[in-house]
């Protein structure tokens, strides 16, 4: 379990993994890169400000279209602005469908996430 962090307050958090019947994967990785594409319009772009290369950007991309047999980006050719990339109808469900999901999961496991962190021995001031 990883935690994430809200200003200076660190909470528990939950990742994980989607494993599918044909034995692709979708994680929290490829799912933050295909928002980071959908914000910034750019494979190369969000791989930068995810802190990897565009070969590996663009490898995530093509693993999660291989995944589902049908492309998650379309690229529009470069001009005077240059080029870029913006989420099919499927990448955007791929979002949705794991957002809601992680969701799904945070909310079940309160209780038990709660119990986990009481078991924790804080130090006791003298």
């Amino acid at each position: 379990m990883t935690r994430q962090t809200t200003g200076d307050a660190a909470l528990p958090a939950i990742r994980f993994r989607i494993y599918l019947d044909n034995g692709g994967h979708i994680g929290p990785g490829k799912v933050e890169l295909l928002e980071h594409i959908e914000r910034l319009g750019s494979i190369a772009a969000a791989g930068r400000e995810m802190g990897m290369s565009y070969r590996r950007a663009w490898e995530l991309v093509r693993e999660t279209g291989q995944i589902f047999g049908r492309p998650v980006t379309t690229r529009h050719a470069g001009g005077r602005h240059g080029g870029g990339a913006k989420l099919t109808p499927l990448g955007q469900t791929v979002i949705a469908r794991f957002r809601a999901a992680e969701a799904a999961i945070t909310a079940a496991s309160q209780d038990d996430i709660a119990a986990l962190e009481a078991e924790i021995h804080k130090p006791t001031e003298s």
